[in-house]
């Protein structure tokens, strides 16, 4: 394994950063607490691509190039039209408490789980009822998973037809089948995992396993093959919370990090960053 860099980091302005998506040669992601949507080139330049009036999370890019963006607590959906933000779904009655991550596919379809409890409360417990909402373009939306542990991070296979969902407290990859229609059938565990691995944002390689952003444990990034077992392990100094392959031959393995996730924290002393590690198996499927 390569040596781990930093690209960019707190003196850029970034807050805390999550769904980073490689589209036309930058990486594009969230800055949930700045309400920002940016991008990073390989040189570590930092732009504002679009700022929001709302904390921010379920971001995607459609094949166009198109942002869709949820409005974490409000549970709505928004597409950039224009220029301008245009909402397309009101999700709220579907979902609980706040949105977690999201992914858009090849149809312009937006995949977005809810957390389900507060978990900003340390005296919350969480839930096994989280669901998977899907969003189509014209805005319809509708449950396609149920009974979930907190769906997080998701990845869709280079043939369209598989969609894998990180559930960070059930420690476990859990597969779908995606039908024409964008349901989903087929629930499988793809791989269970250990308890010290929970895993957050992930992202999909050429050979099939997925690198998974781990932020409470030892292991900060894992690389999983569909079973549970896992090929190569990334530390970094501090929390890893997403990762997406990019770069020119998507050998960068791009890792969000913080300190802390707590808001007050991040607004008083932002510590976020993006490190990159060069891999040797390219980036497939979506993100």
């Amino acid at each position: 394994m390569n040596q781990v860099k930093t690209l960019a980091d707190a003196t850029t302005g970034l807050k805390f950063t999550e769904s980073p998506r490689w589209h036309n040669e930058k990486l594009w992601f969230l800055d949930i607490h700045d309400k920002r949507i940016k991008t990073v080139d390989i040189t570590g330049s930092v732009v504002t691509e679009l700022e929001l009036p709302f904390i921010p999370n379920a971001f995607g890019l459609t094949p166009e190039g198109t942002i869709v963006v949820g409005d974490a607590f409000q549970r709505k959906i928004y597409r950039q039209t224009a220029g301008k933000l245009e909402q397309i779904a009101d999700i709220s009655s579907l979902t609980t408490f706040c949105l977690s991550d999201g992914i858009v596919d090849a149809q312009s379809r937006l995949y977005v789980g809810d957390i389900g409890y507060n978990f900003v409360d340390p005296a919350a417990k969480p839930v096994e009822t989280c669901v998977v909402v899907l969003v189509t373009p014209d805005g319809r939306a509708s449950v396609v998973a149920d009974k979930l542990f907190f769906p997080n991070g998701m990845v869709i296979t280079p043939d369209g037809n598989t969609l894998i969902v990180g559930e960070t407290l059930g420690h476990r990859l859990t597969a779908f089948d995606i039908h024409e229609d964008g349901s989903l059938s087929n629930r499988r565990v793809w791989a269970q995992l250990p308890t010290s691995v929970g895993p957050d944002g992930i992202c999909l390689d050429a050979e099939g396993a997925v690198w998974c952003a781990n932020p409470e444990g030892a292991d900060s990034v894992v690389r999983v093959r569909e079973g549970g077992g896992i090929t190569d392990r990334i530390k970094v100094d501090t929390h890893a919370y997403a990762v997406m392959l990019g770069g020119p031959e998507r050998r960068h393995l791009f890792i969000s990090t913080s300190a802390s996730h707590d808001p007050a924290e991040i607004q008083r002393s932002p510590s976020a960053s993006f490190q990159v590690v060069d891999v040797d198996v390219p980036g497939a499927g979506t993100p």
